[in-house]
């Protein structure tokens, strides 16, 4: 029997090239796992701000990829738990998951931790690293960055999360203005989620139902604003 050859390259360039489907990878923390505020489960398929903007678009020619990790930073290394730092991790997801045709960053609120000692500068240098990352392994794929929703101000607090202090309410308010300037800089979209959704009252760090709900219609019009209802 005659052996097939490989498909030629400029024959797999072309398959690229007629791929109608929008494909785009959300990189972020337990706020993108879907952490239920107060517990160490996950919400439902549906809940998840990820997942209602994959139920909105899939009919319109979008796949939306979910990559959500707690405890996840933007290059900051967990003394406790392994795989943390996302800079160690995106470049594999962007390979793994090629070809992309938009990356969706929204990590900063475990920096805010004082064993990271990062100021709201140090943490968007951190995202100014995943951005260039995605600008090396994925070329011309659009980028919107997300800076995180504000720690409530009893986070640290007993009874709330004791890897935090009372300090990070404040680094992680400024964490709005300090991704901004690093999204102008790189010529990147950019959305704060504190502009629509708040933390949680039971523990004042994760999105409830309310706010995956409002995050999801507020990044569901940003990708939209960019390609349209039908991603084609």
């Amino acid at each position: 029997m005659r052996s097939r050859k490989a498909p030629h390259k400029n024959y797999l360039n072309k398959q690229v090239q007629v791929r109608t489907m929008k494909r785009i990878l959300c990189f972020g923390d337990s706020n993108t796992w879907g952490l239920i505020p107060g517990t160490d489960r996950r919400f439902a398929d549906g809940i998840r701000w990820t997942s209602i903007i994959r139920n909105d678009l899939e009919q319109s020619g979008y796949e939306i990829i979910e990559e959500g990790l707690c405890g996840r930073t933007t290059i900051f290394e967990d003394p406790d738990r392994i795989g943390r730092a996302g800079d160690k991790l995106l470049p594999v997801f962007l390979e793994s998951h090629a070809p992309l045709d938009m990356v969706i960053i929204m990590l900063g609120t475990n920096d805010c931790k004082p064993v990271y000692n990062a100021d709201a500068e140090t943490i968007a240098h951190g995202a100014e690293r995943l951005i260039k990352q995605v600008r090396a392994y994925a070329g011309n794929c659009r980028i919107l960055l997300i800076s995180p929703i504000e720690l409530g101000n009893d986070v640290w607090q007993e009874g709330y999360d004791p890897q935090f202090d009372a300090g990070s309410p404040a680094v992680s308010r400024n964490l709005k203005y300090t991704f901004a300037k690093v999204a102008r800089k790189h010529g990147t979209d950019i959305l704060a989620a504190s502009d629509h959704a708040k933390p949680s009252s039971i523990d004042c760090e994760h999105l409830d139902e309310n706010g995956h709900n409002a995050l999801a219609r507020a990044v569901e019009d940003k990708i939209l604003s960019i390609y349209g209802r039908a991603a084609s």
